[in-house]
């Protein structure tokens, strides 16, 4: 008997500000404009198939995770490439972040296992990165866990989203309608959160009066973004956007949101750094990314910082913006 087995990984990615733009009938042509930043840290799949009844069994190794939206995964991947849906398959994941904190981390497993079941087939490369995109793009707006995160992921490091959609689509899985781009300097950051899970993003971004709200803090943020050359001259500019949408868009204003600034803001005190990061919500969680104001630094004083979170009761992570895909 034959086995076939195949890896993916995907970075992580927040979101700092956004617009929903979901009114087309096509989930392609659904997402978001807005900005971000892409991390190394994030999911890992391991898909082994044999010769055997059509299944799907995925494990998770450490923390438990929700596992239906690998079933959508692989149901979405059939329609593409019929080949993978004669198989029986055992899917392992490994999950660097917690679900539902504004990490990505839907899109990020859901990228990570479509490139391991195509790896696992001998589908090339570029073709597979593609396909993994679409694949988990439309299973992101099937279940509203996402909206521009496959997008941003396909740009890579500290992202703008222009176009929203799908960022390849057809069958040749060319670019679109999506756009996005992005630049790096591998810039160290600091992730926070509670332990609790955060509120599932589609009790945002199905409901109109946030949406409404969400949407115009978003453009007005992305009318001064989206123009110019993106790169690392920009930084400073992402903070002050990033700041001014939350407020605009008062996602700043729920109280467990507005709490933990509160605390991460202690610390940073503590720490005396509060000329040197920046705490920035993560859209739609309950967590923080901690930024340097200069994307260049070396990130050396969060080692004093994560002490002060830690002892604030936080969780932490220190990773850093990813490359550009």
């Amino acid at each position: 008997m034959t086995t076939r087995l195949g890896r993916g990984q995907c970075g992580a990615h927040v979101t700092l500000l956004f617009t929903v733009d979901d009114g087309a009938n096509n989930p392609e042509e659904q997402g978001s404009v807005g900005a971000g930043l892409c991390l190394e840290d994030g999911a890992e799949a391991i898909a082994k198939g044999e010769e055997g009844v059509p299944s799907l069994v995925v494990s998770f190794l450490g923390d438990e995770y929700e596992s239906m939206m690998y079933d959508d995964v692989l149901e979405v991947l059939c329609s593409e490439v019929p080949e993978v849906g004669e198989l029986a398959w055992e899917l392992s994941i490994r999950m660097g972040l917690p679900a539902s904190q504004g990490f990505g981390m839907s899109a990020s497993g859901a990228i990570a296992a479509a490139m391991a079941f195509q790896r696992a087939l001998g589908i090339p490369h570029e073709e597979c990165l593609r396909r993994s995109f679409l694949v988990a793009h439309i299973v992101e707006r099937r279940n509203s866990s996402g909206l521009g995160d496959t997008t941003a992921l396909a740009a890579g490091g500290v992202e703008r989203r222009l176009v929203a959609g799908s960022p390849f689509t057809g069958s040749m899985l060319d670019n679109g309608p999506g756009e996005s781009e992005g630049w790096t300097l591998n810039t160290p950051v600091l992730l926070s959160w509670k332990a609790d899970t955060g509120i599932h993003t589609s009790q945002y971004i199905d409901n109109p009066r946030w949406r409404d709200r969400i949407s115009r803090a978003g453009k007005e943020q992305m009318d001064k973004l989206g123009v110019g050359v993106w790169d690392q001259h920009r930084w400073s500019e992402l903070i002050e956007s990033s700041h001014s949408f939350v407020d605009a868009s008062r996602l700043s204003t729920d109280a467990s949101r507005s709490t933990l600034l509160s605390i991460v803001n202690r610390a940073i005190t503590a720490a005396n750094l509060s000329e040197v990061v920046s705490p920035l919500l993560c859209m739609l969680g309950e967590s923080v990314v901690i930024v340097p104001r200069d994307a260049g630094s070396g990130g050396n004083f969060f080692d004093l910082l994560s002490e002060e979170l830690k002892n604030e009761g936080l969780s932490i992570l220190r990773s850093r913006v990813g490359s550009v895909t």
